[in-house]
């Protein structure tokens, strides 16, 4: 496909049609949104280089004008380059010298093309031709850059109680270098954290070190979404008559007012004690009651054995 087609438009597209074509094809195939798609990031390699050339509007212009290939190399205008023979149809002398038209003789030195590249490229030839020499190509055109270190892949497992603050975490890295990492909003396992040039050295630089996290399990929390739930333990005293009582949260112990008459299982809400949410705020803590009926109590057998119970308590499930 020619340059045009690369970002699926025709030929004589104006520069807002190539722009806009570009962003809307980047967004698509960019690397980072296709990491298991090697398709794609070949794709995007090739869309970029189309737009390189074609938003220059003198690169575009010369490959308009069929001057430069779609890697942006000069054609060359004699259909055979100058690798193989003389392009002046000379060759070379019996003592091995180069001849030049009508048998001129430089003195066994190459011709100096700079007048050719002005009259091909206009002006500015000699310095082209000059730059062409010292980079590779013609102006450095067809050479990749230096390519960066590989990537170098961590593993990170952390507390719960820091996920949920997303408290510093403390990396050692390759070579027993440390650096301190701060943890995402949302963070969950699986989350993965790009630390940039903290990665395997490289001629065109460092590359990036990923950090897969692990959230541990809490021994008494567990995560909901941005929510934390917890299962808490009351007496059949607080639950009957009520009481303000200590409840731990992720950032330290809170009082809750358990509300009288309370049953197993009526779930309370702490407003702002769950996980940071990626958009904002945090989340809440889910508390669930739970009456702890002592073993053995002899007062509080006598009472229930005198106590006229409700009648048929689960009468709602039909039994």
């Amino acid at each position: 496909m020619d340059l045009y087609q690369q970002l699926g438009l025709k030929r004589g597209a104006s520069e807002d049609e190539i722009k806009k074509a570009y962003r809307s094809l980047a967004k698509q195939l960019h690397p980072d949104r296709n990491k298991d798609n090697p398709n794609a990031a070949e794709r995007f390699g090739k869309v970029t280089a189309a737009y390189d050339i074609l938003s220059d509007k003198d690169r575009r212009a010369r490959y308009d004008r069929g001057e430069i290939d779609e890697e942006g190399n000069p054609k060359s205008p004699f259909g055979g380059g100058f690798g193989g023979g003389n392009p002046f149809g000379g060759g070379a002398s019996a003592g091995g010298a180069r001849r030049g038209p009508q048998g001129f003789d430089p003195g066994g030195m190459d011709p100096d093309l700079s007048d050719l590249f002005e009259g091909i490229f206009g002006g500015g030839g000699r310095q082209r031709q000059s730059q062409s020499q010292s980079q590779g190509g013609f102006g450095g055109f067809g050479r990749s850059a230096p390519r960066k270190g590989a990537d170098i892949s961590y593993r990170l497992s952390v507390p719960f109680t820091d996920a949920a603050l997303q408290e510093p975490q403390r990396v050692k890295l390759g070579g027993g270098k440390t650096i301190d990492m701060k943890l995402p909003a949302g963070v969950e396992t699986g989350t993965k954290i790009r630390l940039k040039g903290q990665g395997q050295e490289g001629p065109g630089g460092a590359g990036d070190a990923i950090v897969t996290i692990t959230v541990k399990d809490h021994k008494f929390f567990e995560r909901d979404g941005d929510n934390i739930r917890l299962d808490l333990p009351i007496t059949l005293k607080e639950a009957v008559l009520g009481a303000k009582v200590k409840v731990p949260t992720v950032g330290g112990a809170v009082t809750m007012t358990i509300p009288k008459g309370s049953s197993s299982g009526t779930t309370l809400r702490l407003i702002g004690k769950g996980f940071t949410k990626k958009g904002g705020g945090r989340g809440n803590q889910l508390v669930r009651l739970m009456i702890e009926i002592p073993k053995g109590d002899k007062k509080l057998q006598d009472f229930v054995s005198g106590w006229d119970a409700p009648d048929n308590v689960r009468s709602g499930l039909g039994v």
